[in-house]
């Protein structure tokens, strides 16, 4: 079986790297390694949507996967949700594509530059309709991502964010990677922890080594299985 891992950054997943046995090197960003039965390729492609997007299309161009695994970190708009909680990302939009009219944003689809359901996307969102099958993803939380090139602090925009979307989960590369996978009919997961709520930043008040922490405790759990 071979499953494609992708994170934006290895720090995000350098517990997990540690376990792995490294097999050879493919090029800059993509690596293959072994774990018992499983023939893993690691793709780191840095922060954002296009870099995701150009390193998803390579790695897919030379190999045939599997399954997608996307692990990372994020931040949570729901402000009572605990630093380091562990979420399925099972929906994803892309709230900037469009045009913003002072009170809120105008989709693509509202401004009828692509259907709807055009592929891939279902009135406007795109679902995760094909999820790897495991356990321990089915026992995380589901909820509802956004991706953005910009990191919201301002509170009105986070606001008409969360009132047009419901997101629970804010991340840079989400919709790069749900994009990728339902266009290749590939089975896949987009699981993130939370290091920070969304808002003004105030690192102080950031945990990212509790979220890595618990993402590579969950990432341990799932390829144990």
């Amino acid at each position: 079986m071979r499953i494609l891992i992708v994170s934006a950054t290895s720090i995000e997943i350098k517990p997990l790297l540690k376990l792995l046995k490294h097999e050879k090197r493919i090029d800059a960003g993509l690596s293959s390694y072994s774990y018992k039965n499983l023939h893993i390729d690691v793709l780191i492609t840095g922060v954002g949507m296009v870099q995701t997007a150009f390193q998803m299309g390579k790695a897919f161009c030379r190999f045939q996967y599997d399954a997608a695994l996307n692990f990372g970190i994020a931040g949570c708009f729901d402000n009572q949700t605990p630093l380091g909680t562990v979420f399925h990302i099972v929906t994803e939009r892309l709230p900037e594509m469009g045009e913003e009219n002072g009170e809120y944003m105008l989709s693509m689809i509202d401004l009828k530059l692509i259907e709807e359901d055009a592929i891939p996307f279902k009135k406007g969102v795109m679902e995760n309709d094909n999820p790897i099958k495991s356990r321990v993803i089915k026992k995380l939380p589901k909820v509802k991502g956004l991706t953005a090139n910009t990191i919201n602090e301002s509170i009105e925009v986070i606001e008409t964010i969360k009132t047009q979307y419901q997101p629970v989960t804010e991340s840079m590369e989400g919709a790069a990677f749900f994009y990728a996978c339902i266009h290749e009919g590939l089975p896949f997961a987009q699981i993130r922890a939370v290091c920070n709520h969304v808002g003004k930043r105030d690192t102080r008040y950031w945990d990212i080594p509790l979220a890595i922490e618990n993402l590579n405790k969950t990432i341990f759990s799932i390829l144990n299985e």
